[in-house]
């Protein structure tokens, strides 16, 4: 990372390179942005990234909400610059970036203690491996984002994306996406050998953080029931198009790039650009996750069986996101349980 005379920030660059060791590239990239607006406040507040206290975190905050706070104050209502979401995926970049310093004795931990609260555990996360145990943190400045569900996609929905497509591959995206609720990470780095076959209707999610296209399958590992027509599909995909090569991955490049090498996010997120230009639905991968789950509780699948497919670690989770779709005497039902399991 480099400040305004290209010069490298050198404190910045060392946590960005630790980070990259155990963290997505996606992450890396977002914790670079938060930490690089972050330089941007402290050099506009003329502030030493090593003398600051809390209270200027919470104007980093606000700062980062209305932007340049030495202008005139308005008084009229202001428009927010950026989403409570993603203040809070800056505040932790500035946190953990602080963690580690303080990990490696950059800097000294009693003046920086405050910036994170602590509470009862211990804490297994970013710095395991570089820093003692210690307690698990809170972070004292977070806005509370709105509680917004995105939304499902319909039958009909479903049925015109995936007439839109001309290609069996993704046509097989779209129809795999809505048939196991997959993360993105965890249908790029789908390998064969996970795929039933027609005495086994059924696909295998595996961790695995080290695929060569940057996808991260980091969910709970499950077993998902599938059709046969999808394995159908399935096989056609690679009777028809797969390229005559051998490879371990499912979905790879076969018309442009590096052919037969995994299919890389960003073609995935390009693929669904598409889509929704032309369709006029707006679509991209997560919302098949919603859309599969809030189907399964709709027929009256049990949480624990959700939480499973979904491959969240805690009901909890899936409670957070779905218990609108949850009957209010289900919703008690399973409060009641986690309290006696609690006990």
């Amino acid at each position: 990372m480099l400040d305004d005379d290209y010069q490298l920030v050198e404190p910045i660059q060392r946590y960005l390179t630790y980070l990259s060791g155990t963290k997505s590239p996606n992450t890396v990239e977002t914790y670079g942005y938060g930490l690089k607006a972050w330089w941007d406040f402290l050099e506009g507040k003329n502030l030493d990234w090593r003398k600051v206290e809390l209270a200027d975190l919470e104007e980093f905050a606000y700062w980062l909400r209305v932007g340049d706070t030495s202008k005139v104050v308005s008084m009229q209502p202001i428009q927010a610059k950026r989403s409570e979401r993603s203040i809070n995926l800056a505040i932790t970049a500035v946190t953990t970036f602080y963690e580690y310093h303080i990990a490696c004795k950059t800097i000294d931990p009693k003046k920086f203690d405050r910036f994170v609260a602590t509470r009862g555990t211990v804490r297994q996360g970013l710095l395991q491996g570089i820093a003692k145990s210690k307690p698990t943190r809170q972070k004292l400045v977070k806005l509370k984002p709105p509680k917004k569900f995105p939304g499902c996609l319909t039958n009909e929905q479903i049925e015109t994306l995936v007439n839109s497509c001309q290609r069996l591959r993704d046509k097989l995206i779209i129809l795999m996406l809505n048939s196991t609720g997959m993360r993105k990470g965890e249908l790029l780095g789908l390998c064969h050998e996970e795929l039933g076959d027609f005495d086994d209707h059924s696909i295998r999610v595996v961790k695995r953080t080290n695929n060569p296209n940057g996808a991260r399958a980091k969910g709970q590992e499950r077993v998902i029931p599938v059709s046969q027509e999808l394995l159908q599909l399935y096989n056609d995909y690679l009777i028809y198009e797969y390229p005559e090569l051998e490879s371990d991955y499912v979905f790879v490049n076969i018309w442009e790039g590096d052919i037969g090498a995994p299919m890389n996010p960003k073609v995935l997120n390009t693929m669904f650009s598409r889509l929704s230009k032309k369709t006029g639905i707006k679509v991209y991968p997560h919302l098949f996750r919603h859309t599969y789950a809030t189907r399964l509780l709709k027929a009256d699948m049990s949480i624990d069986r959700v939480k499973y497919l979904l491959g969240h670690a805690s009901v909890q989770t899936t409670l957070d996101i779905y218990s609108h779709v949850i009957s209010e005497g289900d919703l008690m039902e399973i409060i009641k349980q986690e309290e006696k399991e609690s006990e």
